[in-house]
Parts: structure tokens; sequence; C-alpha cells
């Protein structure tokens, strides 16, 4: 994501008037920007719908992926397995599965034990892997018209903003609410991802990317109250940290050097971090440089010894102790493994 992304998400906002709000959503979208980037975020399989009751699917679960959904025309229920109650999606609203949990799609006359496999729909409806899945019964006229797709997170990434998504993100009349560029978004998704025309992934997986940001960002601004859990992102003065350490990350951060960059003491900086965030901040320094080793090792093929200096370690043994408690393997056997050849 790049600096034409900001605009695009910061237009959606509504508030680019007042300063510090966007002075504060400079720094989320940055935030956003590196992590989504370092993860390998690829948006895959998308196709649009057309289903006219009664229909009913049942969608699995699949690791380090987060599935969406956009009501572009007409509704469905969506029942995530774990949650109570099962989320009406109206026409125009979005629904971000973070964790790639199991979930049956349907209309308002099926029920969950009713709805068939996902496979199963695709097989019996002839659906050739792009353009309209076409399915269900003859009880109305109307049909309703869903944008689905995934996002894949690459193997053995992880970031603690998204390990504290909730099991699914409702974005209420979404489409509205973003404007027009975002369903100009969406038709260009559901026509170049998987197409034949030069580019066209790329374009499907950018866009994509701007999606999913924004709905993370939702997500944060709608939980700022809270006290912990993604709230803490949303923090002004822990963000003003947060952006500082990922603007250069192998830097000699401390505690101290981070409460400056948060205009706290070191003490409140810290009760506030671990308090917000769940963790310590030198606990998430160390996490979020072997995510980064992670992915200079598997894209950019470098060295152990490379890799620890990306991230600012001088002793490689150091490096490796730290990269083996993060990750679970060490540096040297991801590389010889294949384990980086995996990453996308």
């Amino acid at each position: 994501m790049n600096a034409g992304w900001s605009v695009i998400l910061a237009r959606a906002s509504g508030d680019l008037d007042a300063p510090d709000f966007t002075d504060k959503l400079g720094r989320m979208l940055d935030l956003l920007s590196d992590i989504l980037t370092r993860l390998s975020l690829r948006g895959t399989l998308y196709f649009r719908t057309s289903f006219t009751e009664p229909w009913g699917l049942r969608v699995p679960p699949f690791r380090n992926v987060a599935r969406f959904h956009f009501a572009h025309r007409g509704e469905a229920l969506v029942r995530v397995a774990g949650a109570r109650l099962p989320v009406h999606l109206a026409q125009g609203d979005l629904i971000v599965i973070p964790h790639g949990a199991a979930h049956v799609l349907s209309c308002r006359h099926t029920g969950p034990e009713e709805a068939l496999p996902l496979d199963d729909v695709l097989s019996r409806s002839g659906f050739p892997g792009h353009g309209t899945l076409v399915w269900g019964g003859e009880e109305s006229p109307q049909d309703t018209q869903l944008i689905c797709g995934h996002f894949a997170l690459a193997e053995g990434s992880r970031h603690l903003l998204f390990d504290r998504l909730p099991p699914f993100i409702h974005l209420r009349g979404y489409g509205e609410e973003a404007g027009p560029w975002l369903e100009a978004t969406l038709r260009v998704i559901g026509a170049e991802a998987g197409g034949a025309r030069l580019g066209g992934d790329l374009i499907a997986l950018k866009m994509s990317e701007a999606i999913f940001a924004q709905a993370v960002r939702a997500c944060i601004e709608q939980a700022r109250g809270a006290e912990s859990g993604v709230a803490g992102f949303a923090d002004p003065h822990l963000g003003r940290a947060l952006a500082a350490f990922h603007r250069d990350p192998a830097s000699a951060w401390t505690v101290e050097g981070l409460a400056r960059e948060a205009g706290l003491s070191r003490t409140g900086f810290a009760e506030r971090f671990a308090a917000r965030l769940g963790v310590t901040p030198m606990a998430y320094v160390t996490s979020w440089r072997m995510q980064i080793a992670r992915e200079a090792l598997a894209r950019r093929g470098l060295s152990v010894a490379a890799a620890a200096e990306v991230v600012g370690y001088a002793s490689e043994s150091a490096f490796s102790r730290a990269f083996k408690k993060e990750i679970g393997v060490s540096p040297a056997a991801f590389r010889q493994t294949g384990a980086a050849a995996a990453v996308p």
C-alpha cells in the first residue's frame, strides 16, 4: 500500500479537516500499510453470486485466511462459528471474518443444517472458477448478489493486531459510507482477479488491501473506548510510539526511547502499553522484528547474518535465539527446510 491508498481511505472517513484526526489517521494508515506489506497479504478467490431463495452454503475454516462478503444487492444471514447470533447482512453491508472461521451463508428461509458445503455448491452449479456463481431455488424472482473473497497471509506470519481482531467485523452501510470508490473497487476486483488480462491479479491484490485496511481501521476506531484489545492501536500516545518504531525497527529501541516518542514517562508508558495491548513494549518490538526477519529470509533470500543485521541484531546467536522463540524454528532451519520458499 502507498500514499494513494492513504488518500482513498482518508476520503472515506469524511473528516479530513481536523488536524489532530488527520495526524492520527496518517499514523494508523502507515502502521497498517507496514503490517500488511510485511505479512504478505494476498487477495484471491473472488466471485459475484446470484443466489435465489431458498439457498444456503457452508464455508469451511481456513488457516491464515481472512474472508469477506459484501452485499451488493439483497440480503443474507451469516452464522460465524462461535458467535451466538447470526449476522444480518443488509444491502450495502460488509462482513470480514479475520481468522478464517467456518461460517454459513444463507437466506432467511434456510437453516444452518440445510445449507450445503461450499464445494458441493460449486460442483453442482457448474461454476467454472470465474464470473458469477448462480445457485438456489425459484421462490424469488430477485437474486442476492454478494461479492466474496479472501485475503491470505503468508504461512507463519502473525501480528498482535490480527490476533486481537474479533471473530467478525460487520460494517453496516459500508457501500454508502465509503462512497462510489468502493463500488468501483469491488467491480474491478470481480473483473480482474483470476482473469487473463495483464496485471489483473496485482490490481485485485492492491484494491483488496485497501478494503481490508479500511475494515481493520474501522474496527480499531469503533473499539477506541475499550481498555484493551485492538483499541490500543487507536491510543494517540501509543500510536506515536508504534509509528516511530515501525518507521525504523532496526534502531536500538528501549522502553525509554519509545516512551519519549509517546510523550509519557517510562513507567507510565510501559504500564499503558501492557494494559492496552497485552504485551510489554519490548516483547512487541522483538515479535515484529522477527516477522521482518522472516520476510527477509523468505522473500529476499538473505543469509541469517544479513537478516540479523536488517532487524538490528549485532549478534547472530542472539538473533537466532529470538527467531526460534518467536517463529518456532531457527532461522537456518527456516531456510533449509524450504519453509521460506513456501511464503508468497
